[in-house]
């Protein structure tokens, strides 16, 4: 009966079988079988049923090694505590530990917390005779490499094993690579006696990963054998040094291409803004999986190509062999929410939720964004109100999204509310509220938040900060106190603050400020064709005609223009573009009668501004 129950429990395929097996087992009286309790608490444990597994440990009568060593390497990831107290028990029950029970128990120990609960183990394993045990003492070396802020731990039990074999290398190259120690690693490579392909592979990765691409490809040129990890580890490393070029070489080079390396390529040329050779690599993949399909998604988002990162998706859909991620899906609302394309983002709202997606905190934030960029601020703030976690980054996204939709006053409420319920405001969330601040033309308040940031939070304000309370200052017609509030500032004001105060000079038609504002603007950034044309406008809308042509031909004469302004909309299937004074769209005629109109109804009664 033991045999068939075993068979029964390894051939479960969800947790509803595990239990009824489970049931069987108890029935039969099977329930404290040395030989059926390790594997169901091993399977219980891998259908994520964790509390179940410790459940039935804890009813078992006698455990034998095998169930305790099972049960400790089921805590793995999970709690180092629980781990510890399940040895404990073992020792009171005079259950013998093995090497196995240490191995598993050092793999509990993932931190620096951990620590001394680990230095008490590392003495049981001397007590009970494990000191000679290689196996033992390379779960001890990885333990220390792993929880220890320096490597000396690490290194002193490497120098004391009577016996290393080619794991104890590797770990200790490993972890000198991870901490970026690279001539130790180095000098460990030239010692060790015998290395294989993991040895090799950890060095060309950790030189990869921190940069030093000519010593890695020095590496990687004197390996007697290379597998598809060495490859990628080349190819990722200069991807990441944004050396395309090289990295296309290896690739070339590289006899069995995987998913890996073809994805690798795609996220470099996509890094570069070469967007028609990673869809020449992408659309040449032999077979392609859900990192493959984000790579593209994303490339085009992060290169503003909206609507072209939707195409994909829909390409992603309609091919069918790969299921979107949450990834995906938070690129995709990215996209939506930057073309303000309420329609679509609706559609992969519905799509989130008819396929029961997890509601990760992400991607949830990503859907707030979405509804607030498009305008339906009431879908954002239902979705904000129905999570039961939420992260600083999510009241950041709901303060911009209410300050966005013109519900400035709502958006700084939204604020208070957060630090009363005990979520630490981080420097961007503060960027967010005094934009809406200064949107909503709400100084006092403004004043106070700021104040807040510094003395309450400690935060130590940016040049983003200062540059939003003089734009709040300035914007509410306070042009000295804004003045007097730059030279308050523990940081040197830049161009764009002395660009904002000029353009607030602009608006209440304040010429006294032009002269030295500009002065300041052109010692920082003189070729800068934005504030160039800012201040020839500006000159030109006082009768400073003379201070405006010579701007304008400062312009000519340094070959720089001013790129112009671009806005995009989705309307139907169809994305339009937009620039500033645009007369290429074939409803232009239309299209400016409607602004003319506005303008005209603005005007009438401006209040509405």
């Amino acid at each position: 009966m033991e045999q068939k129950m075993l068979h029964i429990l390894q051939n479960c395929k969800n947790i509803r079988e595990v239990k009824q097996t489970h049931l069987q087992i108890l029935i039969h009286g099977l329930h404290h079988s040395n030989f059926i309790l390790p594997k169901l608490i091993t399977v219980s444990s891998a259908f994520n049923l964790l509390d179940y597994a410790v459940s039935i440990f804890q009813n078992s009568c006698c455990p034998n090694v095998v169930a305790y060593n099972n049960m400790i390497k089921c805590l793995i990831g999970q709690s180092h505590k629980e781990a510890l107290r399940v040895y404990s028990r073992m020792k009171v029950s005079m259950v013998e530990a093995n090497s196995f029970t240490f191995t598993f128990l050092l793999k509990c120990f993932e931190s620096s917390e951990a620590l001394e609960d680990g230095r008490v183990m590392h003495g049981e394993t001397f007590k009970l005779g494990f000191g000679s045990s290689v196996f033992v003492q390379n779960s001890l070396l990885s333990f220390y490499a792993n929880c220890s802020e320096k490597l000396h731990s690490a290194f002193r039990v490497f120098e004391e094993m009577p016996e290393r074999d080619v794991v104890s290398w590797n770990s200790m190259i490993g972890a000198c690579m991870n901490r970026g120690e690279i001539e130790s690693a180095i000098g460990l490579l030239d010692k060790m006696p015998e290395r294989n392909i993991v040895t090799w592979n950890s060095v060309v990765c950790g030189l990869s990963k921190a940069g030093n691409m000519e010593l890695a490809h020095s590496v990687f040129e004197q390996m007697p054998e290379r597998n598809e990890v060495s490859w990628n580890s080349m190819i990722s490393g200069y991807v990441r040094m944004g050396d395309v070029k090289v990295a296309q070489s290896i690739f070339d080079q590289m006899p069995e291409k995987t998913v890996v390396s073809w994805t690798a390529m795609i996220s470099g040329y996509a890094t570069t803004g070469d967007l028609k050779s990673a869809e020449y690599i992408f659309n040449h993949m032999p077979v392609k999986n859900v990192i493959s399909w984000n790579a593209m998604i994303s490339g085009y988002v992060h290169n503003h190509m909206f609507d072209q990162a939707l195409c994909v998706f829909h390409n992603m859909l309609i091919n069918g062999k790969c299921s979107p991620d949450q990834a995906t899906l938070i690129s995709v609302l990215s996209a939506c929410a930057h073309l303000g394309s309420l329609e679509h983002g609706k559609w992969v709202d519905s799509y989130i939720k008819k396929n029961k997606y997890h509601l990760s905190i992400p991607l949830v934030n990503a859907s707030i964004d979405m509804f607030a960029k498009c305008g339906d601020v009431e879908n954002a703030k239902e979705v904000f109100h129905h999570m039961s976690k939420r992260c600083v980054i999510t009241w950041t996204t709901m303060v911009s999204g209410l300050a966005l939709n013109g519900k400035c006053r709502e958006a700084i409420n939204l604020f208070d509310q957060m630090c009363l319920e005990g979520t630490k405001p981080d420097d961007v969330v503060f960027i967010a509220v005094l934009s809406a601040c200064i949107h909503g033309g709400l100084v006092e308040e403004g004043k106070r938040v700021f104040d807040q940031m510094v003395q309450e939070f400690d935060i130590k304000p940016q040049i983003e900060h200062y540059g939003c309370m003089v734009d709040l200052l300035g914007r509410a017609g306070k042009l000295e106190e804004a003045i007097r509030f730059t030279e308050r500032m523990h940081l040197k004001p830049n161009a764009v603050i002395w660009a904002t105060l000029l353009f607030c000079c602009k608006i209440h038609g304040n010429e006294d400020l032009l002269t030295s504002m500009t002065e300041k603007i052109m010692d920082q950034e003189p070729s800068n064709p934005g504030y160039l044309t800012l201040v020839s406008n500006l000159s030109a809308s006082f009768g400073r005609w003379e201070d405006a042509l010579s701007f304008r031909v400062a312009m000519r004469q340094q070959r720089t223009e001013k790129v112009p302004g671009c806005s995009s909309i989705q309307v139907g299937n169809k994305v339009h573009e937009f620039l500033a004074k645009d007369s290429r769209h074939v409803q232009r005629k239309e299209i400016y009668r409607a602004l003319d109109s506005l303008n005209g109804q603005l005007k009438l009664n401006p209040t509405v501004l």
